[in-house]
C-alpha cells in the first residue's frame, strides 16, 4: 500500500507540474503583444489664467538727496549734528563765525535810517515850496530840483531797505540748515575749517530713505514683445492697480515684505545697452533698504486668459535648439511636436504654439520612445493609489 500510495503522490505531482507549464506559456502567449507597447506617462493639457510677471535686476537710491553746501565765507565754528543721525527740515546743521555780517547788519539798520531821514528832509521841502511857486515866491526851477530830491531820497529809502535784506539773509546763512529731512551722512569738515560760499565740495549729504526708489533696466526687446501682446489680446492687464505692484527680492535671496508701485518708464533706450529704465517707489520704514543695494524686481506684466502651461520635464531640445514634446495622438501613437515657449513659470513652460488643450504630454518613459510608435498611456497620478497598495502589501508580508 504504501509502494502504491507513493507512486500515486508522484503522478499527481507530475500532473500539476505539467498543467501549470501549460497554463504559463499560454499567459505568456496572451500578453506578449502587450509586453511590446511601451509604458508612458502623461499630462493632458488644460487652457488656464495666467498671471506673468517679468523679473529685472535693479538698484535702490534715495528718494531725495540734499548736498548741503555754505552760501557764505568763513570759519566754522560748531558741528551741531550727529553723523549718520536723522535731520529735520530747517534743522541747523553748522554754525559759520557770524561777527562780519552782524556787523554788516547793524551798518545796514543806520544806512537805512539815514536814508529815511534824508527822505523825510525832502518832502517837506518839496512841500514848502509847492504854495510858494504859485505866488513865484520860489522858480519852477527851484520847486523841481525840491520835488526830484524828494524821488532820490525815496528810491534811497528802498536801496537801503534791500541792502539791510541782503545783510539780514546773509547772517541767517550763517547758521547752515538741513534743506530736507532724512539721514545725515559724515561731514566733511570740521570745526575751525574755512568755507566760502558756493564751494564745489559739500560740507555734508543728506538722504530721504523712506520711501526709496529701486530703478530697474528692462531690454527694449522685452518691452516690445510686451506691447505687441498687449495689443493683439493675447495678454490682458490686470485689473485696478496689480499692473502697477512691484515685489522685490533682496541679494541674500530673501523677499522684502513691503510692495512697491511702478511710478514710471523712461522713454529713452540706452544705446549701448539697449535697454529703458523703470523707476519704482517702495515704503522703507525700517531702513532695510539702502541706497546703491542690488535687488532684483518682479513687475506685473498681465494676465494670459488662455495660458497653456507644460511640465518642463516634457519638454526638450532638438539639435537646432528649439524646444520640442512628444505626444500621444488618439491613436495612442506616439508625435513629435515643434513648440513656442514665452516663459518659465515655476517648473512649467508656458507654451504659445504647438500645443492646444487637450494634448497629451509624455513626462514619462520619454527615452524608451520615437514617433510613430504606439504606446500604453497612463495619465500622470493615476498609478499612485495602486503603488500604496503594492507598498502596504510587501511590509504586510515582511511582517
Amino acid at each position: 500500500m504504501n509502494k502504491k500510495s507513493a507512486m500515486w503522490r508522484g503522478a499527481a505531482i507530475a500532473t500539476l507540474t505539467a498543467s501549470a507549464l501549460t497554463l504559463a506559456a499560454c499567459g505568456k502567449k496572451q500578453e506578449a503583444p502587450q509586453a511590446g507597447k511601451p509604458q508612458v506617462t502623461v499630462v493632458t493639457l488644460a487652457t488656464q489664467p495666467v498671471s506673468l510677471t517679468t523679473e529685472l535686476p535693479g538698484r535702490t537710491s534715495p528718494f531725495r538727496v540734499a548736498e548741503v553746501r555754505p552760501q557764505v565765507n568763513g570759519i566754522v565754528q560748531k558741528r551741531l549734528f550727529t553723523e549718520g543721525g536723522e535731520v529735520k527740515a530747517g534743522q541747523q546743521l553748522y554754525q559759520i563765525d557770524p561777527a562780519l555780517y552782524q556787523a554788516s547788519l547793524d551798518s545796514q539798520k543806520a544806512a537805512l535810517a539815514r536814508a529815511q531821514a534824508q527822505q523825510k528832509t525832502a518832502a517837506l521841502l518839496a512841500e514848502r515850496y509847492k504854495p510858494l511857486v504859485a505866488t513865484r515866491a520860489v522858480s519852477q526851477q527851484t520847486y523841481d530840483n525840491a520835488v526830484a530830491a524828494r524821488d532820490q531820497a525815496a528810491a534811497d529809502v528802498l536801496s537801503a531797505k534791500a541792502a539791510l535784506d541782503t545783510a539780514r539773509i546773509n547772517l541767517v546763512y550763517t547758521k547752515v540748515l538741513s534743506p530736507i529731512d532724512g539721514i545725515i551722512g559724515r561731514s566733511a569738515v570740521t570745526e575751525g575749517a574755512l568755507v566760502t560760499a558756493n564751494q564745489s565740495s559739500a560740507l555734508a549729504s543728506v538722504q530721504q530713505i523712506d520711501p526709496i526708489y529701486v530703478d530697474v533696466t528692462q531690454s527694449s526687446v522685452q518691452l516690445l514683445r510686451l506691447q505687441n501682446a498687449l495689443a493683439s489680446g493675447q495678454l490682458k492687464k490686470a485689473d485696478g492697480e496689480q499692473s502697477a505692484l512691484v515685489t522685490l527680492t533682496l541679494e541674500d535671496g530673501s523677499q522684502y515684505a513691503q510692495q512697491g508701485k511702478l511710478q514710471f518708464s523712461e522713454i529713452t533706450v540706452d544705446q549701448g545697452t539697449g535697454s529703458v529704465t523703470l523707476r519704482a517707489v517702495f515704503p522703507n520704514p525700517d531702513r532695510r533698504l539702502l541706497p546703491g543695494m542690488f535687488v532684483r524686481a518682479r513687475l506685473a506684466d498681465g494676465v494670459a486668459a488662455d495660458g497653456l502651461l507644460v511640465p518642463q520635464r516634457g519638454v526638450t531640445r532638438n539639435q537646432r535648439g528649439m524646444p520640442t514634446a512628444l505626444v500621444v495622438n488618439a491613436k495612442n501613437q506616439v508625435e513629435l511636436r515643434e513648440l513656442k515657449t514665452d516663459r518659465a513659470i515655476g517648473d512649467k513652460w508656458l507654451v504659445t504654439d504647438g500645443l492646444s488643450a487637450g494634448d497629451k504630454v509624455i513626462v514619462e518613459g520619454v527615452q524608451m520612445v520615437r514617433p510613430g510608435v504606439e504606446v500604453i498611456a497612463t495619465e500622470a497620478g493615476a498609478n499612485a493609489p495602486q503603488a500604496q497598495q503594492s507598498q502596504a502589501a510587501a511590509a504586510a508580508k515582511q511582517q
